[in-house]
């Protein structure tokens, strides 16, 4: 049986049309890559870690006395996710339009980050690939084994 690893880069072969041996070294490449940004990063004034390995700074905390959604929660956010190299691959500014999602239906960093934040809170995540998209990346847009960094604001509690 194959294992996920081997699986993975034979998919994103087929894909995207690099050959194993490339994709092997990206998945190298963004591994290596997002683990030096967040040994650095988790040293950073105001940068805090969780025990899953979610980085997250606070840009604005929101309303002390307000909600805090559940892991099942449908929330309301406006967002933007970057790469490490800063060049945005999704934002739902751009589109001037927040997005609403149950928090059990995106990527373990999201559903973690969000319950840390109050209505009108607004954080800045660095998504380490085992919270996020893993080895599979998404499409084009997300390599395998990337670490992403999302501004995120939550806007309601639905």
């Amino acid at each position: 049986m194959l294992n996920q690893k081997v699986l993975t880069i034979a998919l994103l072969s087929l894909f995207t049309a690099v050959s194993p041996v490339q994709a092997k070294s990206l998945m190298e490449t963004n591994a290596a890559a997002g683990t030096a940004f967040m040994e650095k990063n988790g040293k950073l004034d105001g940068v805090k870690t969780t025990k899953s390995g979610l980085q997250y700074k606070v840009i604005k905390a929101g309303n002390p006395d307000g909600k805090k959604p559940g892991s099942k929660s449908k929330v309301t956010v406006n967002y933007e996710g970057r790469h490490l190299n800063g060049e945005v691959f999704d934002s739902s500014y751009k589109r001037n339009k927040p997005i609403s999602f149950k928090l059990n239906r995106v990527i373990k960093g999201w559903t973690e980050g969000l319950q840390l934040m109050r209505v009108g809170a607004k954080y800045q995540l660095f998504i380490p690939p085992e919270i996020g998209y893993g080895t599979k990346g998404a499409g084009r847009a997300i390599g395998p084994e990337e670490t992403l960094i999302f501004d995120v604001e939550l806007l309601d509690i639905n």
